[in-house]
Order: structure tokens, then sequence, then C-alpha cells
């Protein structure tokens, strides 16, 4: 079934449901799922009927069809093994070729010094990154860019490029031996070089809790990244889904937090285990309740057990609780969150594009006392993203 609904703009809302899912799509911006233009659909059908068929417009067409080839592609039989193992091959030799003359632009910025990056600018890095994406890596190309970004953004920042001069070093090393690698941790060199990796992986049915979804734009402004993080209530393992916007465009999965999912999650390998595609979902209902939480210690304890599986993870999704934010001193801007104890801390960080608002939401929920909140624990320390209020254990999106 497809629809119009007029709302405040000029172009009226277009919402498409298929009913065999079910699934849906709306271009409003709601972060409801499904919205109240295809529930209002939904009851029209109810109450009147479909009425006669009638040819589907353009854009409600391309939907389902494509829905259709993404099934079609699950149940299609093999592809030609050793075409697929030709192009593999073929694709494999041009990263290897842009890894080479990437170890050599970090080789030779070394032996000039770090200390004139600075006057270099951007452009040099953003050449570099091209080379990348010439060479099919664009998981290279993106860290790459990110160097570009560092000189000069504030105190320390040589050795915060060492740091990423390391890692990447570390990653093109690993790809030139990934033959030679477990499969794990080659699969996971292969994601984080930027090759595809499918579904191929677990699939987990579970009812699954939206712990926290945030939006970061790539620091060429051209993709829109969403992150929605899931927690397993009956499996108690985290899932990361990610859904991507071309530009001025929002990615399509808007999912607020605190609600709970019917679904099934295939992961993909790598990554620590984390990533994963959604299937077709239910939509249950709130979970009432605070998730029991744990210490600052048991956080850091589960990211580094992670960073053995996948030594360039950047965070580990974690629940802290009961924890206590310690807003920084006036002009330092140092937060940290404690444990109730008193006996350890982590410093605050905040995720890309997030303004300082969500640290004082968070405080003005903790009001001195304990809360429960969960974030991403890395190396920098912790990103506050959802808090529960202690009053009412309803859950807060920060910032």
């Amino acid at each position: 079934m497809w629809g119009l609904c007029k709302g405040s703009g000029s172009t009226p809302y277009r919402t498409v449901v298929d009913l065999t899912g079910p699934a849906y799509k709306c271009s409003c911006p709601s972060r409801k799922f499904p919205c109240k233009h295809a529930l209002g659909l939904l009851l029209l059908w109810a109450r009147r009927g479909a009425g006669d068929p009638v040819a589907a417009p353009d854009w409600a067409a391309e939907w389902l069809a494509g829905r259709t080839a993404r099934a079609e592609r699950r149940t299609a039989g093999p592809v030609d093994a050793e075409a697929a193992r030709k192009r593999a091959e073929r694709r494999a030799g041009r990263v290897g070729a842009g890894v080479a003359e990437l170890e050599r632009r970090l080789s030779d910025v070394l032996s000039g010094g770090l200390a004139g990056q600075e006057r270099s600018g951007y452009a040099g890095w953003e050449e570099t990154a091209a080379r990348m994406v010439d060479a099919q890596a664009p998981g290279l190309a993106s860290r790459v860019r990110e160097l570009g970004a560092i000189p000069g953004c504030g105190a320390g920042w040589p050795a915060r490029m060492l740091e990423e001069f390391a890692l990447l070093h570390l990653l093109d090393r690993a790809w030139l031996g990934v033959s030679g690698l477990p499969e794990p941790l080659a699969a996971t060199v292969r994601s984080r070089v930027g090759l595809p990796q499918p579904a191929e992986g677990e699939a987990v049915g579970d009812q699954w809790l939206v712990l926290a979804q945030y939006d970061s734009v790539s620091a060429d402004g051209r993709l829109t990244t969403r992150r929605t993080w899931l927690w397993g209530l009956g499996s108690g393992r985290p899932a990361l889904v990610l859904d991507f916007g071309p530009p001025g465009r929002p990615p399509e999965l808007a999912l607020p937090v605190g609600l709970a999912l019917e679904a099934e999650i295939r992961f993909r390998p790598g990554s620590a285990g984390l990533r994963g595609d959604l299937g077709d979902r239910t939509v249950t209902a709130a979970v009432p309740g605070v998730p029991e939480g744990v210490s600052t210690g048991e956080a850091l304890a589960a990211y580094g057990a992670a960073l053995r599986e996948d030594p360039w993870l950047e965070s580990w999704p974690v629940v802290l609780g009961p924890v206590i934010p310690i807003p920084g001193e006036a002009g330092d801007g140092a937060w940290q969150i404690a444990d109730v104890e008193g006996t350890s801390a982590l410093p605050v960080t905040l995720a890309q594009g997030r303004s300082r608002s969500g640290l004082w939401q968070l405080a003005a929920l903790s009001g001195g006392g304990p809360v429960t909140v969960f974030g991403e624990c890395g190396h920098r320390g912790f990103t506050p993203l959802t808090a529960w209020d202690p009053h009412t254990a309803e859950p807060v999106a920060l910032g």
C-alpha cells in the first residue's frame, strides 16, 4: 500500500507499507517506527479496504523492488566461484599497492618530523586519501583523512598523530600478512581496510532493546552515518547497526531509545562481533526499568578484551551504574564518571558533532547522586549517550 500525507512542508510525505513484512518507509523525519503516517495508512486500509489495485508510483515501486531483490539475493544459488576469486585477487592487488604507497608516505612524514605538519595543511592528506580510494581501500582513506585534522587541534597533537600513524602502520602490516592470520582477525583486517563483508555470520533472534542512536558526518561532509546500539535482552549481546544517508538526506532507520524489537540480527565477520544487519522486525513495547550496570573498572576490562579481537576498535558499548558524573572545574572542562565508592573514574569524551549540553543533561539527571548511563568506553575515555532518570526510570537520550 502507498499514500501521500500532507505535512507542514510544501511536499506531501510519501508513505509505503509492505504487508508481507510488515515493513514500512516514509519520507517524514519522525524517529518513531512505524511513524504515524504509516499507522494512519494501515488504519485507513483496515477501515475502508485498499480499493481497486492501481499501478504504484515510481518511489513506492523502487522501494518494493529493492526489498524483493534483497530477498532474492538471500535465497539465490551459488555465484560463479572462479569469477569471484579472480575479482577478489584483482582487488587485493590494488589494495596491496595502496598499502605500500601509504607506508612510504608515513615514513616520509616521520623522517621529516611531525612539527612541519601544522604548516603543510590538509591538502596533502586529502590527496593521499584519494589515492587510497583509487586503490579500493575506503577504510584506509577514511583514516587518512582524519590525519589532516589533527595538527594544530590542541595541546599534545603530535602524540595523537603518532598514535594514529602507529595504528595505520599496524593495519598496513596486517593486510600484507592477512593470509597468515586467524580467520576472525583476518576478517577484521579486511573490514578495517574497507572490503565489503557480507552478513554471513551468526544470526541471533532476540528481543532487542534500543540503547542509543546518533548521527555523525564524514570529514568531507558527503555521508551521514547513523549508529544504533542494541542490547539482546535474552542473549545479553550488544549489537551495532549502521545506516547511511547521502548528502541532504538522513538515514532511514529511526528507532527511539527504550524501544524493544523482536528481530533477528545477522552479525558480520570481524569488528569484535559487534556489527550486524537488522532483519525484519516487530515493535513490541518500551522496556520498563533500568538495565543493570557495571563499574568503570569492569568497563575497561571489557574494552581491553575486545581489543584482542580488533586492535583498531575505538570503543566498546557498556552500561555504567551506579556512577556519578563529576563536572570539570571552571575553565577546565574535564568531566569524569566516577564509581559511587569513589575508587575509580573515567574521563568523559564527546562523540563527533555532539555538544556539551548532553553532559549538563546528565548532571541534572544525577543531581549529585548515582545514575545509570549507557555509552562507549574507549582509549580516550567514556562517551555518555543515554541515561536513565533515577526517579522515573525513563531513558533520556543525551545531547
